[in-house]
């Protein structure tokens, strides 16, 4: 299947462009990482984009191999929705040369609808500057695996080891946590959000005002321990031999 074919299958990007809080808090465990230099790898239509996105950034390249949600991209781009630094490309990491120099490689939800996530990783690795880092914010808890994951073209929910087992050699690991407590044992008690195939408006608000500020405060101090969503965060190596 070619980039022009590709289709996104889910259709939930919309209904969690509304979750501020969620993106929010995201936003602040992630800024520290974002450099002038991003490519946001499967960026949608620009919901996390706009939140995520900061005034220093020379360049951020969407990359996105639906060109109906690319098109999107392109539309807030000119009418100044998203900022004249963002340039859109239409596809997958095989559009993007090797030794481009990025100094961050965000994957946002989408390490997740990779099938070969390891061989996904080696190729962000090849277009990242020494010393650039790698994002990844995936669904957490195979256990978690619902309908709604697999409406939404999930191959998988990761943990914390699984994850860790997907960067190649090169990348050191600086970051690995859990987020979302609450909403994890909201999840657990009465899967609020995850049991159907989609979920609606109403669920996510309740989510995002409700559990999501407390796990804002709880997270810390369960040392990022427990959560719904495992976040990684990688450091390329001074020396790395690209791989074959």
């Amino acid at each position: 299947m070619t980039a022009n074919e590709f289709k996104y299958v889910g259709e939930e990007l919309d209904l969690f462009a509304q979750a501020t809080i969620w993106k929010s808090y995201v936003r602040r465990q992630v800024t520290p990482y974002l450099g002038r230099n991003v490519l946001e790898v499967g960026a949608g239509h620009g919901g996390t984009t706009r939140f995520l996105i900061h005034e220093q950034a020379e360049r951020w390249v969407c990359l996105e191999p639906d060109p109906g949600l690319a098109d999107r991209l392109a539309q807030s781009i000119a009418n100044g929705t998203l900022p004249a630094s963002c340039a859109v490309v239409v596809g997958t990491l095989d559009q993007i040369a090797e030794d481009s120099g990025f100094d961050t490689l965000l994957y946002m939800d989408v390490l997740e609808h990779i099938e070969d996530d390891h061989a996904e990783m080696a190729r962000a690795m090849a277009r990242l500057r020494p010393g650039g880092h790698v994002v990844v914010l995936s669904p957490a808890h195979q256990w978690l695996y619902t309908p709604f994951d697999k409406a939404i073209g999930h191959f998988r929910r990761y943990t914390r080891r699984t994850l860790r087992a997907t960067a190649p050699q090169g990348l050191t690991l600086v970051r690995l946590a859990y987020l979302d407590s609450v909403g994890m044992l909201a999840s657990l008690g009465n899967r609020l959000v995850l049991q159907s195939a989609m979920p609606n408006r109403r669920q996510i608000a309740f989510w995002d005002k409700f559990a999501v500020r407390l796990s804002r405060v709880i997270d810390p101090i369960l040392g990022f321990n427990l959560g719904k969503s495992v976040l990684g965060i990688w450091r390329k190596d001074e020396k790395v031999a690209h791989p074959e």
